[in-house]
């Protein structure tokens, strides 16, 4: 009789092993998983973090860009080409310029003047540059916009007349 309680006991390791390997598994992925996130974090605040950095950096070139609309000087136009060298090294790219077709992403219209030379949605005048990193957008372009030339007002107005 004493070999019976031993042959339990070897059945119920036995039954588990099987167990507590599924919970080491599921304990491992579930360490995986928070090291993953941890890391994505991580990344995205050092990401905001540079964004904030950059922004700053962009307010100073803004400085300049406005010293040197004031009364334009070599020595201002060699340092702020300088600050876009150094913005153009964290990949950050100027956009928004006169003639570029109004996208909301890269835009914010803040006014819009009547053109008839121009094509709708036309970028007429911009009054603070945007500014993105890769596919963000890090500030948008302030710009004036055309409403004129052959927009889909124009389109409908000239289109309907006829139709009567």
């Amino acid at each position: 009789m004493p070999s019976s309680p031993v042959s339990e006991e070897g059945q119920a390791t036995e039954q588990q092993a099987p167990v507590d390997d599924e919970r080491y598994l599921r304990a491992l992925a579930d360490l995986d998983n928070y090291r993953k996130r941890s890391a994505q974090e991580v990344e995205r605040r050092v990401a905001e973090q540079a964004d904030r950095l950059l922004l700053e950096w962009i307010e100073a070139v803004d400085s300049v860009d406005r010293a040197i609309a004031m009364g334009p000087s070599d020595g201002l136009r060699s340092v702020l080409e300088q600050m876009e060298a150094i913005l153009a090294r964290q990949g950050v790219e100027r956009v928004g310029a006169v003639g570029d077709r109004f996208d909301p992403e890269l835009h914010e219209a803040i006014s819009v003047q009547e053109n008839d030379e121009t094509p709708y949605l036309t970028v007429l005048d911009v009054a603070r540059s945007g500014y993105r990193r890769g596919e963000r957008v890090l500030r948008p372009a302030q710009v004036v916009v055309s409403r004129g030339g052959a927009g889909p007002e124009r389109e409908q107005e000239t289109s309907g007349e006829g139709e009567d």
